[in-house]
Order: C-alpha cells, then sequence, then structure tokens
C-alpha cells in the first residue's frame, strides 16, 4: 500500500513540475500562466528531488519510468538554460569598470512597502551610500512626509505619492532636467522620465518605472510599459538608465525582449540573481527590481542590500560613464520578429487598458 500511494506521489510530483515548466511557454498574458516565470530556480531544485526520487523508487526497466525521467531531465535542463546567463558560468554583459567622480553615477532603487512604517533603517542606507540619485515606490502620503529630511539633502525631487501602492518618489543630488511623471499605459501606474546632468557634463535620460505584477494582475500592461520605454529609447538614440521594480524577472521572456528593444544591459548577466524579492522568505526570492542601462556604462559596484522593513530589498548600483566602454559592450540587438512581437505586446496591453477604463 505504501509503495502504490509513493509511486503516485512520485507520479504528481513529475507531472506538475513539467506543467509548471511547460506552462510559461504558452503564449499569454493571463496572470496564473506569467506568474510561472518567476519561480524557476524553486522549480529546478524541485525538479533534481523529483528526479532522483523517480530513479531511486520507481521500475527503470520499465518504458513509462523512461519516459517520465526523459521529461523530468528536459524540463530540468530547460529551466538551467534559462537561468544560466545569470550566474558566474555565463560571460559577463557588463565590464568591471573605475572612473573618476565626475564620471560615476551612484544609484539606490527601493520599494518601501507602503505598509511599511520603518524609516531609520532606509535612512541608514542614505546615510553610509550617499546615492546620488534615489528612486522610491509604493511611497503615499504617509511616506512622503516620512521622507522629509531627505529632502533637505537633495536639490532636485519629483513627488508622486498615491494611495495604491504606485507612488514614486524620485531624490537627486545631480541636476535633473525637465522631469515628468507619465502615465503610459496604465491610468493606476505611473512612470517617471526625466534628463539627468551628470558632473561630467554628459547629459543622460533615467527612468523610473513600477508595474503591476501578476498575481494581482494579467501582464498585458506591465509588459507593454516595459516596451513602450524600450521602444522610445531605441527610437530616440538616448543613453539611458531604466530602474525600478519592474515586477518581472530576468529571464523573462518580456526582460530579454526589453533588452533587444531597447539596447541597454543588464549587469546582473554573468554575475548572479541579485534577488530582491521577498524579503521575508529565504526560499521563495526572484530578481524583480532592476537597472538597466546604455553601454557606455561600465559597474563599479551592484549590491542587494540589507531589509528597511519592506518585503523587497533596496538594490544599490554604482556605474561608470566612459564612452570607450561602447566600443567593447555589445548591447543587444533586435531583429525583424523582435520588433513585430514588441507592436503586438504594446498593442495588446493598449487595449487591455482600454477594456479596464
Amino acid at each position: 500500500m505504501f509503495d502504490r500511494v509513493l509511486t503516485v506521489a512520485i507520479w504528481g510530483l513529475d507531472l506538475i513540475l513539467i506543467g509548471l515548466t511547460v506552462l510559461p511557454l504558452v503564449p499569454t498574458t493571463e496572470k496564473w500562466v506569467r506568474i510561472w516565470d518567476f519561480p524557476r530556480l524553486q522549480i529546478a531544485v524541485l525538479l533534481v528531488i523529483a528526479l532522483v526520487a523517480t530513479a531511486f523508487v520507481l521500475p527503470l526497466e520499465a518504458q513509462t519510468t523512461i519516459v517520465l525521467l526523459a521529461g523530468v531531465t528536459a524540463c530540468l535542463l530547460w529551466q538551467v538554460v534559462r537561468m544560466w546567463p545569470y550566474t558566474r558560468l555565463h560571460a559577463r554583459e557588463v565590464e568591471d569598470a573605475d572612473c573618476a567622480p565626475d564620471q560615476r553615477i551612484r544609484l539606490l532603487v527601493s520599494n518601501v512597502l507602503m505598509q511599511n512604517r520603518e524609516t531609520e533603517r532606509l535612512f541608514d542606507a542614505f546615510r553610509r551610500l550617499q546615492p546620488d540619485i534615489a528612486l522610491l515606490v509604493e511611497t503615499d502620503a504617509w511616506w512622503d512626509r516620512a521622507l522629509a529630511p531627505l529632502y533637505q539633502h537633495y536639490a532636485f525631487t519629483v513627488r508622486h505619492p498615491k494611495e495604491n501602492s504606485y507612488g514614486m518618489v524620485l531624490l537627486s543630488q545631480l541636476e535633473l532636467v525637465a522631469p515628468e511623471v507619465r502615465y503610459l499605459i496604465s491610468n493606476a501606474t505611473p512612470s517617471i522620465k526625466t534628463g539627468v546632468n551628470l558632473p561630467s557634463g554628459r547629459r543622460i535620460t533615467f527612468y523610473g518605472l513600477h508595474p503591476q505584477p501578476p498575481p494581482h494582475s494579467d501582464t498585458a500592461k506591465r509588459d507593454a510599459e516595459l516596451i513602450v520605454i524600450a521602444k522610445e529609447i531605441r527610437e530616440q538614440g538616448q543613453q539611458a538608465i531604466v530602474a525600478g521594480d519592474l515586477n518581472d524577472v530576468a529571464w523573462s521572456r518580456t526582460t530579454r525582449l526589453f533588452q533587444k528593444i531597447s539596447g541597454l544591459l543588464d549587469p546582473r548577466i554573468g554575475r548572479g540573481f541579485y534577488q530582491t524579492f521577498h524579503a521575508d522568505y529565504r526560499l521563495a526570492r526572484w530578481p524583480l527590481d532592476h537597472v538597466f542601462f546604455d553601454h557606455a556604462f561600465g559597474l563599479r559596484r551592484l549590491s542587494v542590500l540589507p531589509s528597511i522593513g519592506s518585503d523587497h530589498f533596496p538594490l544599490y548600483i554604482e556605474l561608470c560613464h566612459r564612452s570607450e566602454l561602447r566600443e567593447i559592450q555589445p548591447k543587444p540587438r533586435a531583429d525583424a520578429s523582435d520588433l513585430q512581437e514588441a507592436r503586438e505586446v504594446i498593442k495588446e496591453g493598449q487595449d487591455a487598458s482600454r477594456r479596464d477604463s
């Protein structure tokens, strides 16, 4: 009896994991499908356990066992292939770099969690790191008031508190040029666009984002917002930095399409996952907070900071703007099929926004 129960349990585990691996391949924006882009590492670990259990418990002479083992192995390899670029085994997309202070930009990205009422640990991060620019999301009116001590030290700010978990605050010691808050796809999720004058005199464009995540909503509007900005960067030829809680993992189809269309680099590639969510669950974490940037930037430092009481860890990055890096850091390229897919993603997001309005 026990052997039969164990056999059924192993078959069930194998088939569920195979299903969860195959499901994200379905071309849909349904939230219950796209959410399985996130836990690839966790699914891969379970696939290893399932593979061992299947090999030791089920009869290896049975053809059904061989087929099951082949399916589990194929799914494990697929998960590994998708995550492999974000390990140290892969070549780095962004070079390590150092530079003079006037070529450097220090950036802090933090989802503060609207319900979080701890401020001291966030303020401590500001004191220690003294970022040139900080993007804080999920800032409501309470957070806008609580951040007052920081406003005294940052000459340039964009403050857009909201009570729906999509408020944003941008603080900068560098001059901001024509900053604006925009609603690109959804009237619930603002984004920030601004020029930034670096101390060297170079002007770059900064985008701060926080689109809606699954499983709270389907991903059409999130995907479209990312691709609209990627298309804008491509068409305007901007030297840009895009940062924020993108509510998408580094290895998703949308994020990879975003890179191809925008031509921006991901410092995680060749370095690690740098998981920022969920701060409270060690076994259920994935990289949701991102910084992408033009290939004229090199990386001086990238780190996930200690908890500030939010469900996200802050992400801190130091970049060096050195034009010569463009010669040795090839940027991602989009082909005709990528451009067509981008148009379809934007249209689907716009259609979803009209239906919801």
